[in-house]
């Protein structure tokens, strides 16, 4: 098999898990850690080669797909391990809207890295710190700012390895 063969399939079966576990609402550790191994394998195999190459389509995209649907796995896995539910559930309500805030946070940080555009990446950020600024201000030992941050963190290097992983396979 192909290095480019192997990054593909690597990419589309973590895709696909990814995918499947978001729609059917099922984030089980099994589809987090099997994304990750196949993301890594795909970012290992494409930092392998040595000469420069364009972008693969088909790796690109299914990457984006990638960093979008497992990045909302992988941030509700990472909560399950450091919060308590209840204070988990108290803090999305008063960050509403942060699983699709993350999803597009995801996509506007592949689509700057893997465009070769660092700047995005800062915009990206500042904005959606300034547009949590209010809610973030004025909660008092709620855990509300504790989990934008693990949040954010989670989100946003989940996106970074998977637009490695495309700018990376051959």
């Amino acid at each position: 098999m192909t290095q480019e063969a192997l990054i593909t399939v690597a990419m589309a079966t973590a895709a696909l898990a990814s995918l499947i576990g978001l729609v059917t609402g099922k984030a089980s550790r099994v589809v987090v850690a099997v994304s990750m191994v196949l993301l890594l394998v795909a970012i290992l195999v494409g930092w392998s080669v040595d000469t420069y190459h364009e972008l693969d389509k088909t790796v690109t995209v299914l990457a984006a797909v990638l960093a979008v649907t497992g990045g909302g796995l992988a941030t509700t896995q990472v909560f399950s391990l450091v919060e308590e539910p209840d204070r988990m559930r108290q803090a999305g309500s008063v960050l509403r809207g942060g699983a699709w805030i993350g999803a597009l946070e995801r996509l506007a940080v592949y689509v700057a890295l893997v465009a070769r555009w660092p700047t995005g990446l800062a915009i990206v950020l500042a904005v959606k710190g300034l547009g949590r600024y209010p809610e973030l201000r004025n909660q008092e030992d709620t855990g509300v700012a504790e989990r934008f941050i693990i949040g954010t963190f989670t989100s946003v290097l989940w996106a970074v390895a998977c637009a490695g992983a495309a700018v990376l396979a051959p």
